[in-house]
């Protein structure tokens, strides 16, 4: 379960850990990308920070949807509208139950829609599909995100921008997925599991 306070302690760990990962994010990002991510997704964290102080007693609901709104917002590239619709459909969810593995179920598949894509083709999602499986089995821990995010690197981007490097999109992790381990960490040091 996840309530309010814990979302919101998540998600400052969340644009903390980004703030001092953002050159890192972006070096990823320069092989087989635009070389922007770590800073995009800077900018959409602190940006949803600042939402949270205009908003009196929200319900979880609105964190996830303020979350969303300010990802699409500031965040550019691919990485704004995946990122963006995960809250959004989390949000829509979030009206119904607290359930942490629930809420992220609906979110990977709002990202598998949004990207039309699947696991295994280097992207975010082969971080989110098995975190989601490992939180519903309730056995969520670094190892398995870092695992994850590694399992990236030996991957044939077939879809988005690094699909146009074709053989030479192998041998690096994929930003978008390093980012979502940094989601998910955070996740667990804020103690939501």
């Amino acid at each position: 379960m996840i309530n309010v306070t814990k979302a919101q302690e998540w998600l400052k760990i969340f644009a903390q850990k980004i703030d001092e990962n953002a050159d890192k994010l972006s070096q990823l990002d320069e092989p087989i990308g635009d070389a922007d991510h770590g800073n995009n997704m800077n900018r959409g964290m602190q940006a949803v920070v600042e939402s949270f102080d205009k908003e009196n007693d929200p319900d979880l609901s609105t964190v996830f949807r303020d979350t969303a709104m300010a990802l699409i917002s500031k965040v550019g590239g691919a990485s704004g509208p995946l990122y963006g619709t995960a809250f959004l459909e989390m949000s829509k969810k979030a009206k119904e139950t607290s359930d942490l593995g629930e809420l992220l179920q609906t979110a990977l598949e709002g990202i598998e829609k949004r990207g039309n894509s699947k696991p295994g083709q280097k992207t975010l999602i082969d971080v989110w599909d098995p975190v989601v499986k490992a939180v519903k089995n309730n056995s969520l821990d670094e190892k398995t995100i870092d695992a994850a995010v590694e399992s990236t690197k030996s991957m044939l981007a077939t879809i988005g921008r690094a699909s146009y490097l074709g053989d030479r999109s192998i041998g690096h992790i994929d930003p978008g997925a390093a980012s979502s381990g940094v989601l998910f960490k955070s996740m667990i040091e804020a103690g939501i599991k």
